[in-house]
Formats: structure tokens, C-alpha cells, sequence
């Protein structure tokens, strides 16, 4: 029982430090959008799109979908350009760290890695493989052989029942 509650402290231990580190980190982390590279345009399939020409295949698609009773077609068409969207402003997302001392980045390292070592640690543990063999003794050959016969198997179901 003593190793379950050594592992229950290093799992939440370990949960505690990666969630403490990974807010550190997204207070050290600057995101940003737009289209700076590009002159307000995206390059897609060698084809120059500005910003608000992304929005006309989902308007076309709008303006389908209603004229059509929601065909399957436009729906499709519809959802399409919607992905289109979401790639288009993923696409022109900036993410960069402000700078930092060395300190902070070993501390946000330690607090991230560490926890998730700890919590990597408890959950693929061999604790369950021991109490799985727990019933089991090797014989002469180094084999797992099992240790009661199906009749005191059987007995002890029965108990289990009642």
C-alpha cells in the first residue's frame, strides 16, 4: 500500500510541476497575426489570394447552400472553405519567446520535463505487472507456473460471489 501512495505523490507531484512549468512558458510566449510576409496576400497552389478573397469561396458557398436547400454539395463546398480559413489564419500565425535569462529557461525546463517524467514514471510503472504475478512461482526451468489448481480457483470465485 505504501508504494500506491508514493506513487499517487509522484504522479500529482509531477502534474503540479508540468502545469507550473508549461504556464511559465506560455507567459514567456508572444503570439501574433498577420499577413507581414506576404503584403496582405497567401500564396496557395502558386495562386495569390489577398486576405478577403479567402472569404469569397465561403460566401459563394453560403449563397449555394441557400438557394439550394442545403444540398450535400454545398455543404461540402461550404465546409471547405471554412477549412480554408482556419488554415489561412494558422498559416499566418507568428509564435516567438520574448528573451529570457538562462535561469528561467533551466527552471521551465526542469518544472516541464521533470513533471512529465514523474507522471510518465507512475503511469507506465511495472506495479501492476507485480501484483498480476503475485500468484505465480517459477519453477526448476525459470517458467511461470501457476501456484493453485483450478478447483481452489474455482473455490475462491465462489467466495467472491457470496
Amino acid at each position: 500500500m505504501k508504494s500506491a501512495k508514493n506513487e499517487l505523490k509522484q504522479f500529482v507531484a509531477g502534474v503540479v510541476m508540468l502545469i507550473v512549468g508549461l504556464f511559465i512558458l506560455s507567459q514567456k510566449v508572444v503570439v501574433s497575426s498577420g499577413w507581414f510576409g506576404y503584403g496582405g496576400t497567401i500564396m496557395l497552389g502558386g495562386v495569390r489570394l489577398n486576405s478577403g478573397m479567402i472569404m469569397i469561396p465561403f460566401i459563394i458557398g453560403i449563397i449555394w447552400m441557400f438557394a439550394s436547400g442545403a444540398s450535400f454539395a454545398s455543404k461540402l463546398f461550404t465546409a471547405l472553405s471554412v477549412i480554408l480559413i482556419v488554415a489561412s489564419i494558422i498559416l499566418n500565425t507568428n509564435i516567438y519567446m520574448v528573451s529570457i535569462s538562462m535561469y528561467e529557461w533551466v527552471i521551465m525546463l526542469v518544472l516541464i520535463f521533470g513533471g512529465a517524467g514523474f507522471v510518465a514514471k507512475v503511469l507506465f510503472s511495472d506495479a501492476y505487472k507485480e501484483e498480476k504475478h503475485k500468484g505465480k512461482k517459477k519453477d526448476a526451468a525459470g517458467e511461470d507456473s501457476t501456484q493453485d489448481s483450478l478447483d481452489e480457483e474455482l473455490e475462491r470465485m465462489k467466495k467472491g460471489l457470496k
